[in-house]
């Protein structure tokens, strides 16, 4: 079960935006509740590999198991280190790519927009965020959605691209090019401590 609490509230808990904005530490960019700005607190070596974990989960709004499997999925991966094929992983979900083409302003609303229909991979629909799309197939918000108001806004405020997607706002529509490289996104995720966590625990 996804779990669904303040998005704020998880950042500034872990110091890290998880809207990649940077918004939600901008006021208060210390922990919440009474005690928050104590963070004098020596965090043991595990502790900092569950945070780095925790960040990249909640950053990708993905559940405990599914995060685990995308993982050992990745450590399958011979030909790219493991660090890097888990993040690759997690950025060629089809609720990601809807993000990083601006079509959606989070995350959580790109999930919201693939689960009730309005999305199209290679045109047919796909109602599972969790889908992992193919390089080179063809995003597109499908014909009898194009008239929600909702797109238009995204495309004109968030403004949002990376330069592994292509983006045709006219045509509401979008390709994944290619792969991330590792310097284009979760800059501030040392995976590293993610592979030390998981590699303990099997």
């Amino acid at each position: 079960m996804r779990d669904t609490g303040s998005v704020w509230k998880k950042s500034r808990r872990l110091g890290y935006s998880i809207l990649e904005t940077g918004e939600e530490l901008r006021k208060r960019p210390y922990g919440p509740g009474q005690h928050g700005n104590n963070r004098r607190r020596k965090v043991s070596e595990y502790g900092k590999q569950l945070m780095e974990k925790q960040k990249l989960r909640h950053t990708y709004g993905v559940n405990e198991r599914q995060f685990k499997r995308l993982f050992l999925l990745a450590k399958k991966n011979k030909e790219v280190v493991t660090g890097l094929a888990f993040i690759q992983i997690l950025e060629s979900r089809l609720d990601n790519l809807v993000f990083r083409l601006g079509l959606a302003a989070t995350r959580n609303q790109a999930r919201q927009l693939v689960n009730h229909g309005h999305i199209e991979v290679d045109g047919q629909k796909v109602d599972i965020p969790s889908f992992l799309v193919p390089v080179g197939s063809t995003i597109t918000v499908r014909e009898n959605s194009r008239d929600l108001k909702l797109f238009k806004f995204n495309l004109e405020k968030v403004g949002r691209t990376v330069p592994f997607v292509t983006l045709n706002a006219e045509k509401l529509s979008g390709t994944f090019d290619r792969m991330p490289e590792r310097t284009e996104v979760a800059q501030d995720i040392q995976e590293n401590l993610i592979i030390e966590f998981y590699n303990r625990s099997m």
